[in-house]
């Protein structure tokens, strides 16, 4: 397409638009979500490129975009391929409108992560893991990938540490669970000992465990001859396979049948079994530990009390769990210091 076959129209206008066009299709926490990303391709090319008109963009100007908003941000490279992944869907429908050359979405040039960078920000947020228990909670109800995702979110503990848990370690009428390292017979803690404690379950979380235990839990012993909470036909699970359970239910085209993306779901190699790792938007078992915890202490649970459930010491809290904005910490302290 020739640049006199593109319809004019301003960058703000195209955002509007492209909003006004998922409004219906995604969530608005999705939606605020690709307002808060494009935001600073806007004030990119309001105030730093000077582009009135997207018909004017390029690959080249694209990769100056993204340059600079490394820079500008001082971003983390799982951060920029957030945003840049948003800006390539934003590009893309804005071909389907004549708003900017055929194809130019496939020349934003996407970072590469390692896995540490994959990892290291990644998290369960409060309104993702409310409707990812929404939905199964009422088409799963008790099967293995619920009760994964029910304990993992309101305990916050480590896949190790659920994946050690025996039947006998769970009380339905007292509503525990006793995490115990028991290295002898292929269960240890990560922190050994320390890592030793008694969790507290809701009622709801215990109806769940004991409708999976009557009715979907497989009657077996594992290789040390214990009976596992958690089981496949032949023993006690892989961490593998509650890993792999927690990518495919926390992909969200899994539980709105919607990708966010606008991937294609019957093509997005994100669908098949081996790989619902792949898909952006699916997060890994510690993310939802990292969820939880931010959860917890967004809640106003204290610190001490947080650190002991979720058995992480309060520096290592404070540094690689506790994801709450500044804003969001300085209202806290202004709940509890408002009438001194």
């Amino acid at each position: 397409m020739n640049t006199d076959e593109l319809q004019p129209i301003t960058p703000e206008r195209a955002k509007e638009m492209y909003l006004e066009a998922r409004k219906h299709e995604v969530s608005q926490s999705t939606l605020d979500g690709y307002h808060y990303r494009l935001k600073h391709f806007i004030r990119w090319c309001n105030e730093v490129a000077d582009i009135d008109n997207m018909n004017d963009l390029t690959g080249r100007k694209l990769q100056a975009f993204r340059t600079w908003r490394r820079d500008d941000g001082d971003l983390k490279p799982v951060t920029l391929e957030g945003n840049l992944d948003a800006l390539r869907v934003f590009i893309r429908w804005c071909e389907s409108i004549d708003a900017v050359h055929q194809g130019l979405h496939e020349k934003i040039i996407m970072p590469k992560l390692s896995k540490e960078d994959e990892q290291s920000e990644s998290i369960l947020e409060l309104e993702e893991a409310e409707a990812v228990l929404e939905y199964l909670r009422q088409f799963e109800y008790a099967t293995r990938e619920h009760v994964i995702i029910e304990v993992l979110w309101h305990t916050g503990m480590r896949l190790g540490a659920f994946n050690s848990i025996d039947l006998g370690d769970y009380d339905s009428e007292r509503e525990t669970l006793e995490i115990r390292h028991r290295p002898e017979t292929g269960t240890a803690l990560k922190n050994g000992k320390e890592g030793e404690r008694l969790v507290a379950l809701s009622s709801t979380m215990c109806s769940a465990l004991d409708a999976y235990i009557e009715h979907n839990r497989h009657d077996v012993r594992d290789d040390a001859g214990r009976e596992p909470l958690l089981t496949s036909r032949y023993g006690r699970i892989a961490g593998s396979c509650i890993r792999d359970a927690v990518y495919k239910v926390t992909r969200p085209c899994y539980y709105t049948n919607q990708c966010p993306l606008g991937r294609d779901i019957d093509t997005c190699e994100g669908t098949h079994y081996d790989g619902y790792s792949k898909c952006p938007s699916s997060v890994s078992p510690h993310a939802i530990r990292r969820g939880s915890i931010t959860h917890h202490l967004s809640e106003d649970v204290p610190e001490k009390v947080v650190s002991d459930r979720m058995n992480v010491g309060p520096d290592v809290l404070d540094k690689h769990y506790d994801k709450r904005t500044k804003e969001q910490k300085v209202e806290q302290r202004r709940g509890y210091l408002g009438n001194i």
